[in-house]
């Protein structure tokens, strides 16, 4: 706990409107204040401690992230006592992955309590998750693991994680075709080119060969969606041969 009592700082006033903010969120009283300061500081404020650091979230974030990943495998490790570390591993991805999280952060109204000089509308895509993980980061210094481990519960666990509708759920098609390519030595290759037609906005028509023969075809604004497009059109063709082997991807 040394790392807790290092960054730990100040005290709380239960007066401040922080607090009772906090208190909503989490359910838990905070202790210094001033990491939840952090929390809700955006990096455009350009704030400054009396040491001449930074304060924003971008640290607390870095270290949600790792507290988050904690609470999830020691949670997934008593849950599924009969998996390996490969499908282990694979269940966590499915529950941490960055628009999982966003929706945790947004649920929780975060973005409502963020100082900044910049409009919402030009936030990064990420800044709900990012939060999140920032808040979580807070938590853990402030309260410690177990009282950090039963706010994850309580607002991302046990509300939001089906491990049955996990099990079935694709991260990549296109990860999960080529590895069942590979595996079945099939040949295939991805073909993608500019499709803009008349449009302004710039599109990317995707092609999926499969020894010669054209077996999926999709149009996306870049390549990366169009490629991934393109492979959940095939992903349905061949679904059935793919399934015994889809958690291992």
């Amino acid at each position: 706990m040394k790392l807790q009592r290092f960054l730990r700082s100040g005290r709380s006033n239960k007066q401040e409107p922080l607090f009772s903010v906090v208190k909503g969120i989490t359910g838990i009283p905070p202790k210094d204040l001033s990491l939840f300061t952090r929390v809700f500081t955006h990096t455009s404020m350009e704030e400054k401690d009396d040491g001449g650091k930074k304060i924003n979230y971008e640290r607390l974030e870095f270290l949600g992230d790792a507290v988050l990943n904690t609470i999830v495998a020691a949670y997934l490790f008593k849950k599924l006592p009969q998996n390996n570390e490969g499908s282990l591993t694979l269940m966590r991805s499915k529950i941490v992955r960055r628009d999982f999280l966003n929706q945790i952060g947004e649920g929780l109204g975060l973005i409502r309590h963020l100082a900044s000089n910049v409009p919402q509308k030009n936030y990064g895509p990420n800044v709900h998750g990012n939060l999140f993980e920032a808040l979580v980061g807070a938590v853990y210094i402030d309260s410690g693991f177990d009282a950090c481990s039963q706010f994850v519960h309580s607002c991302l666990i046990l509300p939001h994680v089906d491990l049955i509708k996990l099990h079935n759920k694709v991260l990549s098609y296109k990860s999960l075709l080529v590895d069942w390519f590979q595996k079945n030595r099939l040949r295939y290759k991805y073909d993608v080119l500019s499709d803009n037609g008349a449009e302004k906005t710039p599109y990317y028509k995707a092609k999926l060969w499969l020894d010669d023969k054209i077996v999926a075809t999709a149009r996306a604004t870049n390549k990366k969606k169009a490629i991934e497009k393109v492979s959940k059109r095939a992903y349905y063709q061949f679904q059935h041969q793919i399934k015994s082997i889809q958690n291992k991807h």
